[in-house]
């Protein structure tokens, strides 16, 4: 199985978003900040409106999470949106939205999304992270903040097309790849650094000029599956 193959498989899969009890406008702002993920959101009323307005996360047939409304609109509206697992207060909902695609994402955002991990590993100290660049030009524009993190207790490891001089030295692991998977392919791992609940990822591919689909995770098994794919298919060799 390819990067693309796996961005596939979590594309196929859907979850839903229910919310129970709320007024029209309330659904209406859900669905339109969560028009570019792979998640329905639909509404319903309880027979009685009891409990209130509250919201449910289904993985087909099954319900995995439930939270009140108005604690997951609050993180909503203070912008928490990426991937900032430890301090959400829907984190039962966000737990459960692993693997969720994003759709047609700009620069801007990956970039956003991107530095969530990258500050987790600062934060965490050791461990190693994997990060694809497509071109080694894009990374030249990261190269002093790789640096910084390279001379860290992290194994910094960059993936690029070499489409332009690579530096003589880095304090990070560069893989020069002529691969068009690495060209497509915009991701950034984390292995933890030992504490499996800091394991992340990010992971795209470039479907359309500058817009990138792609999913984020905090599952183990597939940060661990990503990681080992990046290192037996283009290994450890420093250029």
């Amino acid at each position: 199985m390819s990067l693309t193959e796996l961005i596939a498989g979590v594309e196929d899969h859907q979850k839903t978003l229910t919310v129970f009890n709320a007024g029209e406008s309330v659904v209406d702002d859900l669905r339109e900040r969560f028009s570019d993920r792979n998640v329905r959101v639909r509404a319903e009323r309880t027979e009685s409106g009891r409990p209130g307005e509250f919201i449910t996360l289904s993985d087909g047939d099954e319900v995995v999470a439930a939270a009140s409304l108005d604690s997951f609109t609050e993180t909503l509206s203070n912008g928490d949106r990426y991937i900032t697992r430890d301090s959400s207060p829907y984190r039962s909902i966000l737990d459960h939205m692993d693997e969720t695609m994003f759709t047609s994402w700009s620069i801007e955002r990956m970039v956003a999304a991107s530095r969530e991990i990258e500050d987790r590993a600062w934060r965490v100290g050791n461990g190693s992270l994997h990060a694809g660049f497509q071109t080694l030009s894009t990374l030249q524009g990261e190269l002093d903040l790789y640096e910084r993190l390279g001379e860290t207790e992290v194994s910094v490891h960059a993936y690029a097309v070499p489409d332009i001089e690579p530096p003589e030295s880095s304090a990070f692991s560069l893989h020069l790849e002529r691969s068009q998977e690495i060209a497509d392919s915009w991701f950034v791992v984390f292995d933890g650094g030992g504490d499996p609940r800091q394991k992340c990822a990010l992971l795209a591919e470039e479907r359309e000029p500058r817009q990138f689909y792609g999913f984020w995770t905090y599952d183990e098994s597939t940060v661990d599956w990503i990681i080992d794919y990046l290192e037996s298919t283009y290994g450890y060799l420093e250029q």
